[in-house]
């Protein structure tokens, strides 16, 4: 999961950090988990094999101004001129960096440790091609290297090898705040159109992504650490959670796996995912056409010019419950009183391309409240990225609350 939010330090490089408040009982893990985690690190280990460690991106000891070498390093290996610029502006699961070369823009994705093999990585690319060729999704063009190359392995000097992925820069922001309500319809169209191609398409012999199931999420190494380590989880909100986390296991088994109701998906088609011509760009420019082939959210025969949307993002794709894609769009605002009709103009939408059976829909909350559950755990092994510190024990305390509704309608 990317969040853009965009690291301010002296030298460009530094540890990535946002303006608001903490709350309390905010911060990183114990020390014993952090020296556990670096010593994986400095084994060239990803963190991933831990599955509740700190994710090397949050780690103290000069990691992104490293990064930033291995940025600078990774443009020997395409057409860029040794003068371009580089600016690293998002901090996540990954660490991205604006490439500005004589006036053209790309987009360097710098990635953590462990996350993904450069096979994963690979098929990421193909399905993100595959929707833009074959089913009019809009999706950033990867920029190969000189070899022709997609993936590139560039040695960072602290650790192993980080894979370096170069793409088009796509013009545009995400959708306006104050509008959320009118995007989430063409949001759930869009969604639909990439689950029937996924449904449809034939994956290449090599084909790898993980899972984003009940083990991914509450198994003995969850992917993105346990939510017993989150923010403000004391003994209180640990008995909420538990019960929660149970209703979840169960609920999940009874709805099954059928392909149905399973499949590939984006995993985090969030509406900061969505770059829409002529909203402002990651830099506050306002901007008023989009990239080359890009589409419009509302379907291949829309016209060009502002209102185009490219779908950004595809890191965390892999298999999963169509239905987590909603959980997905509403991360970190499930608390917000318009949820409901969010979920609404997201459902209309989804079903003006594919069938949505009245029961799967009755299970919605449940794929809500597994996200948010997830990203208690996120927060916890996240924590120097600036949204787990702005909302740190706050958002779990707000997770309670959500949980303790949605268990009274069991």
């Amino acid at each position: 999961m990317e969040v853009h939010d965009p690291p301010d330090t002296a030298d460009g490089l530094a540890r990535a950090g946002h303006a608001g408040p903490e709350a309390p009982g905010d911060g990183a893990p114990g020390q014993a988990l952090r020296d556990r985690g670096q010593a994986l690190n400095d084994r060239g280990q990803g963190l991933h094999d831990l599955g509740q460690g700190l994710h090397d991106l949050s780690d103290d000891d000069g990691v992104l101004v490293r990064v930033g070498q291995v940025a600078r390093r990774a443009l020997r290996r395409y057409d860029v001129g040794e003068d371009a610029e580089v600016e690293l502006i998002n901090v996540s699961e990954n660490a991205t960096f604006l490439v500005t070369d004589a006036g053209r823009r790309l987009i360097l994705r710098v990635h953590r440790l462990g996350y993904h093999s450069p096979e994963a990585i690979g098929s990421e690319l193909d399905w993100l091609t595959a929707l833009r060729e074959e089913a009019a999704v809009p999706t950033p063009r990867v920029v190969p290297a000189l070899d022709g190359s997609r993936v590139v392995g560039v040695a960072d000097p602290g650790a192993s090898t980080r894979h370096c992925v170069m793409f088009e820069h796509v013009p545009g922001g995400e959708p306006a705040e104050d509008r959320l309500d009118e995007h989430f319809g063409p949001l759930g169209a869009i969604t639909a159109r990439m689950h029937l191609h996924a449904r449809r398409w034939r994956r290449p012999a090599a084909f790898t992504r993980f899972h984003w199931d009940e083990d991914a999420a509450f198994g003995p190494a969850p992917r993105w650490g346990r939510w017993q380590d989150g923010a403000g989880v004391d003994g209180a909100a640990r008995e909420v959670l538990s019960r929660l986390e149970s209703a979840l296991r169960d609920r999940l088994a009874r709805f099954g796996k059928g392909s149905e109701r399973y499949g590939l998906i984006h995993a985090d088609l969030r509406l900061a995912n969505l770059l829409v011509a002529g909203e402002a760009d990651a830099q506050g420019a306002p901007v008023a056409v989009a990239a080359p082939g890009a589409g419009a959210l509302d379907g291949p025969a829309a016209g060009e010019g502002a209102g185009r949307v490219t779908v950004i993002d595809f890191d965390d794709c892999g298999f999963g419950w169509y239905l987590y894609d909603l959980g997905a769009a509403l991360s970190f605002i499930e608390h917000h009183p318009r949820v409901p009709e969010m979920v609404e103009s997201w459902i209309s939408g989804y079903r003006t391309v594919l069938d949505l059976p009245r029961e799967d829909e009755q299970e919605v909350w449940t794929f809500i409240m597994m996200r948010r559950l997830l990203l208690v755990a996120w927060m916890g092994s996240h924590p120097a990225v600036g949204i787990a510190r702005e909302l740190g024990a706050g958002y779990t305390a707000e997770s309670c609350a959500l949980a303790e509704r949605y268990l009274s309608t069991m």
